[in-house]
């Protein structure tokens, strides 16, 4: 039999066949595209071909990362999901094909799980009246039982939920983070994705919040926080946790079944509509960014839930429901600087300044050096036009026509495209993405610019400016001065929309086909920070005003 030092052998070869199994894939995507992207796409007589294949093999193309994933587990699962919520960046092709990533992982073996519990937390007898054997929830990194506390003393038993982590996957995912950090070097070296993005720098943010999300001492810190973030609003729950039965790799919560927040049909079974979920959701996530500057950065289905609650004898106050929020090991804080821009966007949006908002957009550094800001500012000026009073229906199936009218005048700056990912908006980005589908599912003809022209008045009254009491004298000043000419400027940037005389830059002899693929993402990623910016407002004004009503009750 072999002893210690050949199971290291065994590992270490284990090892290198999954990392490089991993560049191997990433290799035949990039080669996959530098074939037809590349070289058969600049060939006159096949560039129509790659162009219609095009959606096809991204689709195929996804479908095998899946399938590696699903095999794999570890990293590449935490990836696929990652990717798949990225709506604002990526092809529809891929991320619906990822999409199913979110429900597919396969559990871990009961047995190798349960000797962690063990030697993690000791005699589990002494700990449980029992823990149910089959799985609640198996997730990419960690694995959920339900169970009950045994209780001490009078105390009664309390219904739990533990996550234990997986097996060995700290070492796999020390593993495929290597593998992944040669991929990233070799994206540098295609310029268009060097000029606007700095994927190594990208990849480790990825990485750090994946090693925090290990920690599970870090999550019930979490936890605790967002509780008492949300301690005021009775309508959000947040589960409490356990600590004397918690450990780095194993947490226990209280278990908080609810209904599932995107199963629709049984949230209008249980009486509750949808409409109100997402205002609250809207509203939770307001206070998250805004107020605490520190987010729960995985809102997708499966770590949302909704309770019905029934209103007590007399008490026609109480809430008909409670948000509940599970899985606070991606959290994320944001740096002081990020708030304060955030604060200019919301700011922006609510005057309809577009210079106001492209400010916002270039302190957080989403354009290249060099970017026209004045262009951008006139591109800015036009999308919010063409978006400005509509739902979110409406607002995620564009009017084709619109797009190619933007297209044809802005057609410069959406060849130049002098935008790059800021690497502290990685996770904000994809929370925005989700929370922005979750809500025009609860409330597809939701109209957040009425929100707006409700609440924006008194917002910019200063009678709710409080919230930026901390941000100092001269910080608020500077952000109210630009109102004092907005109205005038608004009035001429629109008429000289009206007459025509926007700047227009036209560049000659540009391929049609290749135009007509790449307008529509380009104008969706130009809108896209508006409707982000949008969406946080409404929340913003919601709360504010409700905030307001319940100091004056």
């Amino acid at each position: 039999m072999g002893g210690p030092s050949q199971h290291m052998n065994d590992q270490g070869q284990i090892d290198q066949l999954r990392y490089r199994r991993i560049l191997r894939f990433f290799a035949g995507v990039i080669a996959n595209i530098i074939w037809w992207d590349l070289m058969v796409g600049r060939l006159p007589v096949a560039r129509q071909r790659a162009v219609s294949s095009r959606p096809q093999r991204l689709r195929d193309l996804a479908r095998e990362f899946r399938g590696l994933a699903i095999e794999m587990g570890g990293v590449m699962i935490k990836l696929g999901q990652f990717l798949s919520s990225r709506v604002d960046v990526l092809p529809i092709e891929v991320t619906q094909e990822l999409q199913g990533l979110q429900d597919e992982v396969p559990p871990a073996d009961n047995e190798q799980v349960f000797g962690l519990l063990r030697e993690q937390l000791g005699d589990l007898n002494r700990r449980f009246v029992n823990i149910e054997r089959q799985p609640l929830a198996a997730a990419s990194l960690g694995q959920v039982y339900r169970a009950r506390l045994r209780p001490a003393g009078e105390a009664e038993v309390a219904r739990v939920v533990i996550k234990v982590q997986r097996p060995g996957i700290e070492h796999l995912v020390r593993t495929d983070l290597a593998a992944l950090r040669v991929v990233a070097r070799w994206v540098m070296r295609y310029k268009p994705i060097r000029k606007r993005a700095n994927v190594p720098a990208l990849l480790e943010e990825f990485a750090r919040t994946l090693w925090q999300e290990l920690d599970y001492r870090a999550e019930a810190d979490n936890a605790e926080q967002f509780a008492a973030i949300h301690a005021d609003n009775p309508r959000i729950q947040i589960p409490r946790v356990y600590r004397e039965h918690s450990t780095s790799r194993v947490v226990v919560l209280e278990d908080v079944e609810a209904l599932k927040i995107g199963d629709t049909a049984a949230l209008a079974a249980a009486g509750i509509d949808t409409k109100d979920v997402a205002d609250l959701l809207l509203e939770a996530y307001f206070k998250q960014i805004f107020v605490a500057e520190f987010f729960h950065a995985d809102p997708h289905p499966g770590n949302l839930f909704i309770r019905p609650r029934p209103a007590a004898d007399g008490d026609d106050a109480a809430p008909t429901f409670q948000l509940v929020f599970v899985d606070f090991g991606m959290a994320v804080r944001l740096p002081k600087a990020m708030g304060e821009s955030l604060r200019k966007v919301l700011i922006g949006v609510t005057q309809r300044d577009s210079r106001q908002l492209v400010e916002a957009y270039r302190d957080l550094g989403f354009f290249l050096p060099g970017a026209d800001i004045e262009r951008i500012t006139e591109a800015h000026e036009a999308v919010l036009d063409q978006i400005y009073g509509r739902n979110l229906l409406d607002l995620t199936q564009p009017d084709p026509r619109e797009i190619e009218a933007i297209g044809r005048e802005f057609r410069d700056l959406l060849f130049d495209f002098p935008f790059q990912i800021p690497q502290d908006f990685i996770y904000l980005g994809r929370a925005l993405g989700m929370i922005s589908g979750l809500v025009s599912t609860l409330d597809p003809h939701i109209n957040p610019w009425r929100q707006i022209e409700r609440y924006g008045q008194q917002l910019l009254r200063g009678q709710s400016f409080q919230q930026f009491r901390d941000m100092g004298l001269g910080n608020v000043l500077e952000l109210v001065r630009p109102f004092l000419a907005t109205p005038g400027r608004i009035q001429r940037l629109l008429e000289e929309a009206e007459k025509g005389r926007l700047r227009v830059q036209l560049k000659s002899d540009r391929d049609a086909v290749r135009q007509q693929e790449r307008l529509e993402k380009r104008i969706g990623q130009l809108a896209w920070s508006v409707v982000s910016a949008a969406g946080i407002l409404s929340a913003t004004l919601v709360y504010l005003e409700r905030r307001r009503e319940r100091r004056k009750d």
